[in-house]
């Protein structure tokens, strides 16, 4: 089967996959991680399917919120992302942004490349690096829009989370792509839906 482009996301009920005022200290702003990402850590063995798909990807492709908190500055050199010393992609990383710096290896295969050069060509080195295997899109929510209005995504994965947000970044704000229901199941945290996307 050719490589395709993937993305998954949790959203809050009402479409938000962050909230205001996101920081160091609030990665997700006013949106509590521990609801939206409840389903993973309370309840994780009724969505290892879902849980173990999104760490199953040859490369990924990541904004610069998603790796540390958001603001014109350049790189905090001691920063080395949300996740602890093994973050959970085990395979290259490619994140977006306006600041060069050296790639970072870290344990378990992770190895992060911060790509000056715009979108597509982190999409062109996550397509080289990532050989037969997919490639995911993993956030946040404007690298998300833009790789789906750019028509190189196949699926899209939602984690849909009973909380309201109110205020925040929309994922489904502004896209043009088409999107097809293909499969959805509900467990005591979240609904996933799986959606087909073509060009709109």
């Amino acid at each position: 089967m050719a490589q395709q482009v993937h993305a998954h996301m949790m959203l809050t009920l009402d479409g938000f996959g962050t909230g205001l005022n996101q920081s160091r200290e609030r990665p997700f702003g006013t949106i509590d991680p521990r609801q939206l990402a409840r389903w993973m850590f309370e309840d994780g063995d009724n969505n290892r399917a879902e849980i173990d798909a999104i760490c199953s990807y040859g490369a990924y492709i990541m904004g610069r919120n998603m790796w540390a908190a958001p603001g014109p500055d350049a790189w905090e050199e001691d920063w080395k992302g949300w996740w602890g010393p093994n973050p959970p992609y085990h395979a290259p990383v490619f994140v977006l942004t306006h600041h060069a710096r050296p790639s970072i290896a870290m344990e378990g295969g992770n190895v992060f490349h911060f790509v000056t050069e715009g979108p597509e060509v982190a999409l062109a080195r996550a397509r080289e690096v990532a050989g037969e295997r997919n490639i995911a899109i993993a956030g946040g929510v404007s690298t998300t829009r833009h790789y789906l209005n750019a028509g190189v995504i196949e699926q899209l994965h939602l984690k849909l989370v009973p909380l309201i947000a109110g205020a925040g970044e929309r994922l489904l704000d502004g896209v043009t792509a088409k999107l097809e229901p293909i499969g959805a199941r509900s467990t005591k945290f979240v609904t996933h839906v799986d959606y087909k996307v073509s060009k709109g």
